[in-house]
């Protein structure tokens, strides 16, 4: 049987508004809360993880739309929910699926997961979810920790956001969240969902991401690349001798010199540096940090 065949067993997809009623809860403001209503694009997104059964982390499990779909082509799920209303309703609608072992839920709030305390199967392992805006920059910063850990995340994020994690350098929506994830994964914008998909309907329509790991991070996010990156865009406007300058990491002299050996112009503004270009900076920033210590160190 093909690994994406839909099988018997979990619930119907639950139809938000008339699941909310039947427990007489009514949508959260403060948690973001926005359920998808189409169950058809919703299998769409559940496709985006793959063919091969996965071990899914699924932040934001809600009323276990995206769950009940994530089951029924045979991926095991992790379903994180912080709603402390909401994680009965997922116990009771998955109450088989609970037995089995095929789901495990988890009442926490998604930053505070330690993804390699979580995972336990040898299955690829994927991070997925419907990222409220409000907490979206953790969230990617806890997807780019866990890099080396898993074989994609599959996000629904605002479009804007989804706008600036594709952006390319000298675009207006570039800018150090692109910097930041574009040198832990490859990123497609795969799918415009419409607001009127949504229950309630938001004020904005959204994207769904598809984030690749690369086989090595074009550039590690140490110390030296956060402050380069930070500071080349916080600015816009300035040019990277200024901004560079204003970050503290050497004197001015000593910028001009590791700017000329990686080949970056000073006279440029950070966001027509490629990914590539802030992690051949950071490399001879890196080096010369380390020689300055060991000069400092000697008697």
């Amino acid at each position: 049987m093909n690994s994406t065949t839909l099988t018997a067993g979990p619930p119907d997809f639950p139809q938000p508004k008339a699941t909310l009623q039947r427990f007489g809860l009514q949508p959260k403001k403060s948690f973001g809360q926005n359920f998808l209503t189409d169950e058809h694009l919703v299998d769409r997104i559940a496709g985006l993880v793959g063919q091969e059964p996965s071990e899914v982390i699924e932040i934001g499990a809600g009323l276990g739309g995206l769950t009940a779909l994530l089951l029924r082509r045979g991926h095991q799920v992790i379903a994180v929910e912080r709603d402390r209303d909401l994680v009965p309703v997922l116990r009771e609608l998955f109450a088989e699926q609970l037995s089995t072992g095929d789901l495990r839920i988890l009442e926490m709030d998604a930053k505070e997961l330690v993804l390699e305390q979580v995972f336990t199967s040898d299955r690829p392992r994927v991070l997925m979810g419907n990222l409220p805006y409000q907490i979206t920059g953790p969230l990617l910063q806890n997807a780019i920790a866990a890099q080396a850990q898993i074989r994609r995340a599959v996000f629904l994020v605002q479009r804007e956001v989804a706008d600036r994690l594709a952006a390319a350098p000298g675009s207006k929506t570039y800018g150090g969240l692109s910097v930041f994830c574009q040198a832990a994964f490859a990123i497609e914008r795969t799918l415009i969902v419409r607001r009127g998909a949504f229950y309630p309907q938001p004020n904005v329509d959204s994207a769904v991401v598809v984030l690749s790991p690369h086989a090595k991070p074009i550039a590690e996010e140490t110390p030296a690349f956060r402050a380069l990156v930070r500071a080349a865009f916080h600015e816009r406007r300035k040019v990277l001798r200024n901004a560079w300058q204003s970050a503290g990491l050497c004197d001015r002299d000593t910028l001009i010199q590791l700017a000329a050996r990686a080949q970056i112009s000073l006279d440029a503004r950070g966001e027509t540096l490629s990914v590539v270009d802030f992690a051949r900076m950071t490399q001879v920033v890196e080096e010369w940090q380390a020689g300055h210590a060991t000069d400092k160190a000697e008697p």
